[in-house]
């Protein structure tokens, strides 16, 4: 699936089922709530907490999709074309850091 078609398909489904979008306040708090929760699972699997018996059943795949949602979410609301956005965004981080990383001695 393309980034537009993405962004069309949860469009779609906010329209069809959310009935309406939530206001941009409450979708960027709701964006940062989906964040923790995959910092959540990240401290604790790749991190050095432990799970609790009531985290175990979490899944980073489906916590990354609910992070992915709302961002579409606010880029369809804010008018973004976000395969517009990466591809500068790809263009700018080409420019300024054509060498950088490279240079970088505390990546080698």
């Amino acid at each position: 699936m393309e980034i537009k078609e993405a962004q069309h398909l949860v469009d779609n489904w906010i329209k069809t089922t959310g009935v309406r979008y939530f206001n941009e306040l409450t979708n960027t708090a709701m964006l940062m709530e989906e964040v923790g929760e995959v910092a959540r699972i990240m401290a604790r699997q790749y991190g050095e907490q432990s799970f609790k018996e009531s985290d175990k059943e979490v899944n980073l795949a489906d916590e990354m999709a609910d992070v992915l949602f709302v961002l579409i979410c606010l880029a369809n609301q804010t008018g973004i074309d976000l395969t517009d956005a990466l591809e500068k965004n790809m263009q700018k981080k080409n420019i300024r850091d054509a060498d950088r990383h490279q240079n970088n001695e505390k990546l080698k």
